[in-house]
C-alpha cells in the first residue's frame, strides 16, 4: 500500500549516488520510484536494498532525454500513488574528449541526458508539486559545473547548465511552497576513481582539503537533508559536497 506514504522519485537509481541517493530517502514511511538506462542487475540489486530498509521500491527503465518515455513513466507513478514530494535528478553520463576531436554525437548525447533529462523530469514533476503547494526538488550538478575541466566541454557545459536551471525554477516554484536546489559532488569514491593508480589517487587526493575522496554516502545525506522540512527555508542553492575541493 502507498497510501499517506513520501513519494519519492530518483533518476539514475541503480547505482552508485543514485543508489545511494534512493537507501537515504527509503523507509517504512515512503516509496521510491527510479529509473535507469542500463542495468538491469543494478536495478534490482537497489530494490533490494531498499525492501531490506523497510521501504517500497519500483523500478523502470527510462531515457529521461525522450519526453514520451518521461511522460509515461510519471503517469505511472501518480496513478500509483496520486502524489510526488521529492524529484531527484541524479542521471548523467560523460562523453570526454578534447573540443577539436569530440563528435557532435558526444555533444549531444550528454547534454540530452545532463540537461534536458533534468528539464524533462523537472516539468512533469512540478506541476503536480505546485498542484500540492509542496515538494522538494533537488538536481546533481557537479564540482566541474562550476570550476570546468579540460576534455570535459560537454559535461561541464552541462551541469553548469544545471546550476542555473536549478535557479531559475527556485524562482519559479516558491510560491507554490515547492524548493528547488542542487548538490555538487567534487571527487567521489566510484568505479572509475578506484581504478586509478596509486600514484594519481594521492595526487589527488592532495587537492582535497579534508584529505580524503567522498563517498556516495556523503553525497546522499546532503540530498537527504535538502529533501526533509529541516530544509524548508532553503531553495535556489548549490551544496558543494567536496571536501573543500571547492572553497
Amino acid at each position: 500500500m502507498t497510501e499517506n506514504k513520501r513519494t519519492v522519485v530518483v533518476t539514475g537509481g541503480s547505482r552508485g549516488i543514485g543508489r545511494a541517493i534512493c537507501l537515504n530517502l527509503a523507509g517504512p514511511e515512503s516509496v521510491v520510484y527510479f529509473n535507469y538506462a542500463a542495468s538491469d542487475a543494478g536495478a534490482e540489486a537497489t530494490r533490494a536494498l531498499i525492501t531490506a530498509a523497510g521501504g517500497l521500491a519500483h523500478s523502470e527503465k527510462v531515457d529521461v532525454s525522450a519526453e514520451e518515455s518521461v511522460g509515461a513513466f510519471f503517469k505511472r507513478v501518480i496513478q500509483e500513488t496520486g502524489r510526488i514530494d521529492v524529484l531527484v535528478n541524479n542521471a548523467g553520463i560523460t562523453r570526454d574528449g578534447l573540443l577539436p576531436r569530440m563528435k557532435v554525437r558526444d555533444w549531444d548525447d550528454v547534454m540530452n541526458t545532463n540537461l534536458k533529462g533534468v528539464f524533462n523530469c523537472t516539468k512533469f514533476a512540478s506541476r503536480i508539486m505546485m498542484k500540492q503547494r509542496h515538494g522538494r526538488i533537488i538536481n546533481i550538478t557537479s564540482i566541474i559545473g562550476v570550476t570546468g575541466n579540460a576534455g570535459q566541454s560537454n559535461y561541464a557545459a552541462s551541469k553548469a547548465g544545471i546550476i542555473g536551471f536549478t535557479k531559475a525554477m527556485a524562482k519559479e516554484l516558491a510560491s507554490r511552497g515547492v524548493t528547488v536546489n542542487a548538490v555538487a559532488p567534487g571527487y567521489v569514491e566510484t568505479d572509475m576513481t578506484e581504478s586509478l593508480p596509486e600514484k594519481a589517487r594521492a595526487a589527488m587526493i592532495e587537492q582535497i582539503p579534508l584529505g580524503r575522496v567522498g563517498t556516495v554516502e556523503d553525497v546522499a545525506a546532503v540530498v537527504g537533508f535538502l529533501a526533509s522540512d529541516a530544509a524548508a527555508y532553503i531553495t535556489g542553492q548549490v551544496l558543494h559536497v567536496s571536501g573543500g575541493l571547492y572553497i
